[in-house]
Parts: structure tokens; sequence; C-alpha cells
């Protein structure tokens, strides 16, 4: 029986955790929707492919079905006004799949979260297990909607919540990271120029954190995951420019990032095409975030291979 069920198996993180696990001793169950599996995961002996639908709630059954643990990365991006999609994608699906685990009476669910649901958040003010806190941006809001459906849904039962609040992963094979890569060399990506504190982990660090989690005999709670030294977003850009070779980011107002995101998400939504850059996504990114990782040390990874951008930006 498979040790642990993926969702968002075929994107970006959920794919790299994959992959990550399959030189590991863990069965997996990789769940998808859409998008079918990449071949070096659909054909590995070792995985289970699973097809189902998070507004399908019968399909989930069967995901869910026999496994240990639950890791949800599932969502949707990169489509215009997120505010229209974003509270079922993001909260009800969750819900959805919650529901899903309790009927099998999975041990313990994993929510791959992020700090944003606390707000701002700063070196001497990092984000730690708040749930109180009222965000700015429609992605912070569903995600902590999500986690309090999570925690309100497991209590008095057999399963475990647990959620990470991830601080931005960096590496190869990142989405992000290797789009801005993309746009830096074309001169196409600018930043704003008031310094956003943002807490950074390389992804081998991220994926040994989700590994220990799922092993861990007993977790519970919010746990935040980021390196020892937390960069403003800037620095972190500036740094991986020169360590490529490519100009710097240029520098713009904010509100010039507004107008270039409101004009990419008309276009998409007349289109119909996919809308890389929205409003709300500004809106989280210059939410500066930094977290707390006193239980991620004591609890999931003592030692980080790559404690600050000085080790990893090899990675980049």
């Amino acid at each position: 029986m498979p040790d642990v069920l993926i969702t968002g198996a075929a994107g970006n993180l959920g794919g790299l955790l994959a992959r990550h696990l399959l030189g590991s001793d863990l069965q997996m169950r990789l769940m998808f929707h859409r998008r079918p599996l990449p071949d070096d995961l659909r054909l590995d002996p070792r995985v289970d492919a699973c097809q189902a639908d998070l507004q399908i709630p019968a399909t989930l059954d069967r995901a869910c079905q026999g496994v240990g643990c639950v890791v949800h990365f599932a969502g949707v991006l990169f489509e215009p006004r997120p505010e229209r999609f974003l509270p079922l994608t993001n909260t009800t699906y969750t819900r959805n799949l919650i529901e899903a685990a309790l009927r099998a009476g999975v041990r313990r669910f994993i929510l791959i979260s992020f700090p944003h649901v606390e707000g701002p958040t700063t070196p001497e003010q990092p984000a730690s297990d708040r749930m109180d806190a009222d965000p700015v941006s429609v992605h912070a809001r569903t995600r902590l909607a999500a986690e309090r459906a999570l925690f309100a849904a497991c209590q008095g039962s057999r399963t475990e919540p647990v959620v990470l609040r991830t601080g931005t992963v960096y590496g190869r094979g990142v989405l992000m990271i290797d789009a801005a890569r993309w746009l830096l060399g074309r001169r196409l990506l600018g930043v704003w120029p008031r310094p956003t504190w943002y807490h950074w982990l390389a992804v081998p660090d991220f994926l040994s954190s989700v590994e220990a989690a799922i092993r861990r005999p007993a977790l519970h709670g919010v746990i935040g995951l980021g390196d020892e030294r937390p960069l403003p977003l800037q620095t972190f850009l500036d740094r991986a420019a020169d360590h490529w070779g490519l100009p710097r980011p240029w520098r713009a107002p904010a509100p010039f990032f507004f107008l270039a995101a409101g004009l990419v998400e008309l276009y998409a939504s007349l289109f119909h095409t996919a809308a890389p850059l929205t409003r709300d996504f500004i809106r989280i990114g210059m939410v500066p975030h930094v977290v707390d990782t006193r239980r991620m040390r004591a609890e999931l990874l003592p030692r980080l291979a790559y404690p600050t951008l000085d080790e990893g930006l090899r990675l980049l």
C-alpha cells in the first residue's frame, strides 16, 4: 500500500518531491488531474498513478484509500482574476480532499502553505503559527482559510494536521527561478525599489524537510520552513543575476507593476490565454515574509545543506 499520496504531482514542486522520494523506500501514489505525469514518474514501478478531480469527491476516495500520509500541493496559477476561482481551488477543493482523507483514515495530512498568510513579517517579528491574520492577497486569504479548515476537520480524529509554511524555494527546476533567469536574459525582469524581506529555502532542503514531515512518528501543527539568513527580494535577484552573468533587474515604482499585471490579465481574459502575471500575484509578492524556523530545526531538519544563499548560489 502507498505510504504517501502527493497531489499536484504533475506540477512543479509536487513533481520535484516525487522525484526526490524515488530515491527512498517510500511507496507513492501520485495524483494528477488533466496534465499527465511525466514518463519518468508514471513508468516507475514504485509509483501508483491516480487520476482524480478535486471538485469530485468520489474520485478522491480512491486516491486516499490505504494511504498513510497526504501531501497537498495542487492548485491553480497563471489564470486572470484569481479572486474568481481561488476561493474554490484553494479552499473548497482542499476541504474536499481533507474530508476524503478523513473518511479513509489517513494518519497525517500535510498542507503546503506559505508565511504570507500571517501578513507582513520581518526578522524581528517572524511568522509563527498565527491563524488570526487578515492578509491582503486573495492567494493568502484563501490558503489561510484552507489551513483553518484542516485543523477544524481533524479535531477529534486520528488524522494529524500539519501545515508547512514554506519560504520562497529556489534552485534549478523551480518554475519561478527558471522564469526569472529567462526574463533577466531578455532584460524583461524588473522589481520595485523598496527592500522586501523574503525568507529563502534551497530546494534540496525543502524536499528533505517535507520528507522528514512524512516520516516523523508524531507531528502536529504549523511549522515554518526557511534557511538561516533571510534576504530582501532585491538582493537575491541582484546576486542571482551576477551569478548568471546577466543584467540586474531594473527598478520601477510599485504602481507600474500593478498596471502591467492588469494589462496581462485583460489580455488573458479577452483572448483566453494564461496570465503569468496578475495583480494579486504582485500584491502577495510585495508582502515581506520571514518565518520562525525553530520547530523546523528541532523536529525536521537540524542541519541544512544550504544554510544561506552563499552556499545555495551554485544551485541556480
